[in-house]
């Protein structure tokens, strides 16, 4: 499913968005020395000199945050959050079965589990045991954590199984067996790398990994996919795809959506994060599917669907970006030629974008996201064999609360012959004050509730408001305000700001008992900002916060602090930021343009050397987003926010608190640890912690995930509490 939420959720970051394929290993990019930059050696992710440096750090500051009267408490309550056993169980339908990864104080690494729906329905499910994570690392001498399984379908016997080492992005791949509940000896495996996997049939698949010298593109994604037939040495797969060493990568999908059983097999070439071309093959030839480049195609069960990022004209009608539109898949032809109209499933307004959608045997749902709040629609197919066109009718609108947020996921299998769950399908609803509901709807009308988190706070006498704020160009800019009881509009409350603004990512309402009880029942003011560069309003919202308008995110979320500085919910003394990842950037850019502003500052897993991010790990794939440092018109914009070219000495910042984690592969460590080298050596006070393990997470497990908290809830009282 796509619900599986951590509990925290900002302790969680919100992170880069990865591919729909995995990612290849860390790879050794060429780098360019930049000139007067004498921290440029703690790109070293794990050299000893590195290494003593970040404990040197991590010494120094969890000295202070330890000490603090807060910190103890606040770990010891987000531990017992993350170990509870009435959380919910969320799982992903794989074939006859429900699968959850289970967690809490035994299974620190997880419990692959399953049962089957009905019961999953039962207060108290009996679940079976498919793989123990915590065993097998043990066994192995590993500190291994999930990954995914890619089940072959419509058998769902064999798995490609991943796992990694201390959460990186970078997999061990073992193919596993579902019926044995065991890993099959001579099985496809792959060994640590950033692999694209995707099954051909039972006894093939299509892969893409570092197989050597030009395998892997600038931004260090596979370039190649080879076929891989069972029982043949990798060395000896034929490449049947590769894309140029300037696009972002390569992968390959097999789509068993087709009644009849037949397969389509796709590869896509991903120009950079928002453009990209899709080959279809037949009759063992690549065909280019004409579509536009920014625009997301999905082949599902006989259709088609194009979900806009810019109009489109196709004979004479405009389709506006934005839009869902679908088509049948085999008349496809006839529609991007304009001899048949696309059905438009979806049209955006001024205050209403499309989060995402699902489809049921007979029925599409959408999720709308309207003033940033989530709503279902359900449209009728006209055929229970998902064969175009639908029936003429409007949407039908699901009966749920309107001012928070929805996760959709379909059950329909339509690989399964007449699956029983093929009008059935999963909501998750929560708002900041209302906890986790997971409810089973059933297309056509009706909904059973599930499964319900436990009231994890006392909200009572707190409140929600949205509030819109005046940016730079006038442009208004919404943001939600979750008040404590009792808070009074004095200036005196201890303030959370937080934001993410990049890569088309919604910032929608979540709730979390962590930040209720460490922050919400102590007095403190949560504030979620939805800035340009989020996909809050649809394309054009993010359009307006990439590349040269990156600064828009920034005057965006300035002027939101602005904003709750002038309703006196907080003043400077009592405001503090936090983002991860993007994020990370944000906040980062944010307390150097401002620093008046700001008495405290998370700044968790981040960009900060815009100079130099495309060349660490990941980062060439970003470009799209935030441009390219190397060419001179580009850096001229960069260099203007880039926070570790414009942090300067004799500047009163906040005491800024950088975390980061050695296992990250995604954003370099490296960003996090040359801001706080530079801030020391101009004589800032700073504090920062680096988890050796974590991935871009920034925790491997609860134990670490709870630390972690502890050590920002103790800063933030630190730095904006009235003692």
């Amino acid at each position: 499913m796509k619900i599986s939420i951590s509990l925290l959720l900002l302790g969680s970051y919100l992170l880069f968005p990865l591919f729909a394929f995995a990612q290849p290993a860390r790879s050794p990019n060429p780098v360019k020395t930049m000139v007067n930059d004498p921290h440029q050696w703690l790109e070293d992710v794990e050299g000893a000199r590195s290494i003593e440096w970040v404990k040197k750090q991590n010494d120094r500051s969890t000295k202070i945050l330890q000490a603090r009267p807060e910190f103890e408490p606040s770990r010891q309550k987000t531990l017992e959050l993350l170990n509870s056993k009435d959380k919910i169980p969320y799982f992903r339908r794989i074939g006859n079965f429900v699968y959850n990864l289970w967690t809490d104080q035994k299974n620190q690494r997880g419990l692959w589990r399953r049962t089957t729906l009905a019961e999953y329905q039962k207060p108290s499910p009996a679940w079976e045991t498919v793989l123990d994570i915590d065993a097998l690392g043990k066994t192995e001498k590993e500190s291994w954590t999930w990954g995914r399984a890619d089940c072959f379908a419509p058998e769902y016997r064999r798995c490609l199984v991943s796992l990694a080492r201390g959460g990186s992005d970078a997999v061990v791949v073992r193919e596993f067996d579902l019926t044995t509940k065991s890993f099959i000896i001579g099985g496809f495996s792959l060994p640590e790398a950033k692999s694209d996997l995707s099954w051909k049939d039972e006894n093939t698949i299509y892969v893409g990994t570092d197989f050597g010298a030009g395998s892997m593109t600038k931004s260090g994604y596979p370039r190649v996919i080879k076929e891989w037939r069972r029982g043949m040495p990798l060395a000896s797969a034929v490449t049947v795809f590769e894309v140029k060493e300037s696009d972002v990568s390569a992968s390959a999908s097999s789509i068993n959506h087709l009644y009849g059983g037949q397969r389509r097999i796709l590869f896509q070439r991903s120009i950079d994060f928002y453009h990209n071309e899709v080959f279809d093959l037949q009759d063992g030839q690549l065909v280019k599917i004409d579509k536009p480049s920014d625009a997301i195609f999905s082949p599902f069960a006989g259709n088609v669907t194009l979900k806009l990022r810019s109009d489109w004209q196709v004979a004479g009608k405009t389709y506006k970006a934005g839009s869902l539109l679908l088509a049948s898949y085999r008349a496809y032809k006839d529609y991007v030629t304009g001899r048949q109209s696309f059905k438009v499933l979806f049209e955006p307004t001024a205050t209403k974008s499309l989060v995402d959608y699902s489809f049921t045997r007979e029925h599409v749902i959408l999720n709308i996201l309207d003033n940033v709040k989530s709503r279902l629609v359900e449209i009728r197919l006209s055929s229970p064999k998902h064969i175009f066109p639908l029936k003429d009718q409007q949407p039908i609108s699901i009966n749920l609360p309107k001012n928070g947020t929805i996760y959709l996921d379909s059950l329909f299998d339509p690989s399964l012959p007449d699956d029983p769950l093929g009008d059935q399908y999963v909501i998750n609803y929560k708002d900041f004050l209302t906890p986790d509901s997971l409810m089973l709807g059933w297309a056509g009308g009706g909904q059973q509730l599930l499964k319900q988190l436990p009231q994890r706070f006392d909200s009572k006498g707190m409140k929600v408001e949205q509030f819109f704020a005046v940016s730079k160009d006038k442009t208004r800019v919404p943001y939600f305000v979750v008040s404590p009881k009792g808070v009074k509009t004095d200036g005196s409350n201890p303030t959370l700001l937080y934001g993410y603004g990049g890569f088309q990512v919604n910032q929608q309402p979540w709730y979390s008992g962590s930040w209720g009880n460490n922050w919400l029942k102590k007095g403190g003011v949560l504030v979620l900002a939805n800035i340009r560069g989020g996909g809050e309003y649809g394309p054009a919202w993010h359009q307006a916060g990439i590349k040269v308008k990156k600064q828009n995110s920034y005057d965006d979320f300035i002027a939101i602090a602005e904003d709750l500085i002038t309703r006196r919910i907080t003043t400077p003394r009592h405001l503090g930021i936090m983002g991860g990842s993007n994020g990370g950037l944000l906040v980062g850019a944010s307390f150097v343009q401002r620093p008046d502003l700001f008495n405290a500052v998370v700044c968790q897993v981040p960009l900060l050397d815009m100079q130099r991010y495309h060349r660490l790990l990941a980062g060439n794939s970003w470009v799209a987003e935030y441009g390219d440092p190397d060419q001179p018109a580009e850096w001229d914009y960069i260099r203007r926010y880039s926070p570790y070219q414009n942090v300067k000495k004799g500047v009163k910042y906040a005491r800024v608190f950088f975390n980061t984690s050695t296992k990250d592969d995604r954003v370099h460590p490296a960003h996090a640890r040359k801001m706080v080298a530079k801030m020391l050596e101009q004589g800032h006070e700073i504090l920062y912690f680096e988890n050796i393990e974590g991935g871009h997470g920034g925790a491997a497990d609860n134990n670490q995930r709870a630390t972690l908290s502890g050590l920002e809830f103790a800063y933030l009282w630190m730095q904006l509490g009235n003692k």
